[in-house]
């Protein structure tokens, strides 16, 4: 039998180099994968509670419905309820994304109404879960739009002092364009 440790009779340097590498190349990975999905709490370290303001103003329904969910896989992320199990959320809805809740779907393709339907029950949804929602009257009228009822979003006269109100009382400002 070959012994396979004596250094004599074979090429270690070559053996040596692909292994190195493999492992260097696992450290490597794993410590990515650890930074990448890691815990999360740091920034949340020492925070009491969450208060989030969302200024959503983008009328592309694909868009809108990615933001969405975004906002509420964050509302429900496990780190964010470690902090508070009721974390506020507020989502104000302004801009052209008032074009969202027009009672005719003015503008929008078959398809994109499709995904508008989807909006509004994610919407209903993101409501009983606790998220709060302002549609921004100031700009349906600058659009010209004539507002469906979406349960579980209420009006404002203007957005901006629905905004900056939030803001004053400690809401993080998050933007949703």
């Amino acid at each position: 039998m070959q012994n396979f440790f004596n250094l004599d009779k074979h090429n270690w340097k070559a053996a040596v180099t692909p292994v190195m590498l493999a492992m260097l190349f696992s450290i490597g990975y794993l410590l990515a994968f650890g930074i990448a999905y890691g815990s999360g709490n740091e920034a949340l370290a020492g925070v009491k509670s969450v208060k989030a303001l969302i200024d959503f103003r983008t009328g592309n329904p694909q868009k809108a419905l990615v933001y969405l969910t975004l906002i509420d896989d964050t509302f429900n992320d496990r780190n964010i309820q470690a902090v508070t199990a009721h974390p506020d959320f507020v989502i104000n809805f302004g801009g052209e994304s008032v074009k969202l809740f027009a009672k005719d779907g003015k503008g929008y393709s078959t398809e994109e109404q499709k995904t508008i339907d989807q909006i509004k029950d994610k919407i209903t949804a993101m409501a009983k879960e606790g998220i709060e929602f302002d549609y921004c009257a100031y700009g349906g009228k600058l659009f010209g739009v004539d507002p469906t009822k979406v349960s579980g979003v209420g009006v404002v006269d203007n957005g901006w002092v629905s905004l900056v109100g939030y803001q004053a009382r400690g809401y993080s400002l998050l933007a949703a364009y």
